[in-house]
């Protein structure tokens, strides 16, 4: 396997920082002797934005038990940082909800597994350590899917699927998206996140492995990458597809919510958004088109975890209090959470069909989704990450003709090859 210089002294450094973090904030914190009698402090970002659920179970849990929980809710760019500043002043609070573990912290949370055992959370989106213990509990499910101008269907007299049986493949569903544009003027047919997480649920669709690599580290991917790829660039037409967003960085969710765009590939954290602020039509969530397989791309939406110190026990019994069925329901209807915990009956307050049609996405996606997930957790442990995003920075150069599609391919395998190379 070969590493450039500078992914080797990137990731050593970023693993011996965690190293001396976690030796310093242990040796700090099994100094400190009982339980703290101050509120226990949860870090969070967009709690008011999903309906304050963690804030109303906080309230709850204060009401049943007489223990406070303060929720402290940090702009989504700043939490990361203010995390890792808090950790090395070994000021951590004692829970956080996080897009994703920090090798900095992550020897400095605690064992979770006692509140999985037995249970239906999915522990597939865990993060676990090198002994298999819990880390981190997945806060809900994230998946991408479809959503289309309601009106302008109905203007256009354009029928849409509304059951599993009668889903479009992806070329029926450029077709109707293209008779609906035509009858209705309307300037675009699709647009689609600037996003390697959106893109990938497309690759899975036509059947792609998406990018693995051996034992030896090298990475490589199937043929059906190549046939996605070059769809997806049929798509990015200036016509179908305004080559502004992912050629330009043009809003996509403002070009759908402005009314000029048929259909909005995005995901399931858009229904709260298009729920109160799109008033000038109806949209509706539409099943994923397909190809050789029916997916969707999917994960843990956040991460729940809980550090070691004064608090930890306090803060273990939260959460474990919080992932209990009942609570975890309520949680999930106050926040419009897709569950990470499977088999419980969620009722929506409004759009329920939408969230339905992403349960039976997830349900009938291929194991490829939950496969390449577990990969990226394993590297993410590990405190191995790359440069930018190879997958879509190079499908960015492709789409704007700097590279032909074989040229694309090549490079992102070996972007991932010489900064992630094989999983220890």
């Amino acid at each position: 396997m070969k590493h450039s210089v500078t992914s080797r002294t990137r990731v050593a450094l970023a693993l011996a920082a965690a190293a001396l973090t976690a030796v310093s904030l242990t040796a700090c914190s099994s100094g400190d002797a009982g339980e703290s009698d101050e509120p226990i402090q949860f870090f969070l970002s967009g709690d008011a934005n999903q309906g304050g659920g963690y804030a109303h179970m906080a309230e709850k849990y204060e009401e049943e038990t007489g223990v406070k929980v303060d929720i402290v809710d940090i702009a989504n760019d700043d939490l990361a940082t203010k995390l890792r500043n808090a950790a090395q002043a070994n000021d951590l609070p004692a829970i956080a909800r996080v897009g994703a573990v920090d090798p900095v912290w992550r020897n400095v949370t605690t064992d979770l597994s006692d509140i999985t055992d037995g249970s239906e959370i999915r522990t597939d989106l865990s993060d676990k350590d090198d002994d298999g213990n819990v880390i981190s509990l997945p806060s809900d499910i994230t998946a991408v899917g479809m959503f289309i101008n309601k009106t302008l269907f109905d203007q256009a007299g354009v029928a849409y699927p509304t059951s599993e049986d009668d889903i479009w493949t992806w070329d029926e569903y450029v077709a109707a998206v293209k008779q609906v544009q035509a009858a209705t003027g309307t300037s675009y047919g699709m647009v689609m996140d600037k996003s390697s997480h959106r893109l990938k649920a497309l690759l899975y669709e036509f059947g792609s492995d998406y990018f693995q690599a051996d034992d030896s580290g090298e990475f490589s991917t199937n043929d059906q990458t190549k046939v996605a790829l070059e769809y997806f660039n049929s798509l990015n037409d200036d016509s179908f597809m305004p080559r502004s967003v992912w050629l330009s960085d043009a809003d996509p969710n403002a070009l759908f919510k402005s009314g000029d765009v048929v259909s909005y590939l995005s995901g399931s954290w858009q229904i709260a958004d298009f729920a109160v602020n799109i008033a000038d039509f109806e949209w509706a969530s539409v099943y994923m088109p397909q190809d050789e397989e029916r997916a969707t791309n999917f994960g843990n939406a956040a991460s729940i975890v809980v550090f070691d110190g004064p608090q930890e026990e306090a803060a273990h019994d939260f959460i474990k209090w919080l992932y209990e069925p009942e609570n975890y329901t309520e949680l999930s209807e106050t926040s419009s959470f897709i569950p990470a915990i499977d088999g419980l009956d969620i009722t929506y307050a409004s759009h329920a069909d939408a969230f339905a049609i992403y349960n039976q996405d997830i349900a009938a996606s291929p194991d490829i989704v939950g496969e390449i997930k577990a990969m990226e957790l394993q590297y993410g442990a590990q405190g191995v990450t790359t440069d930018g995003d190879p997958v879509r920075d190079e499908t960015v150069k492709y789409l704007n003709g700097e590279q032909d599609v074989d040229t694309t391919i090549a490079n992102i395998n070996a972007l991932f090859t010489d900064q992630l190379g094989a999983l220890e």
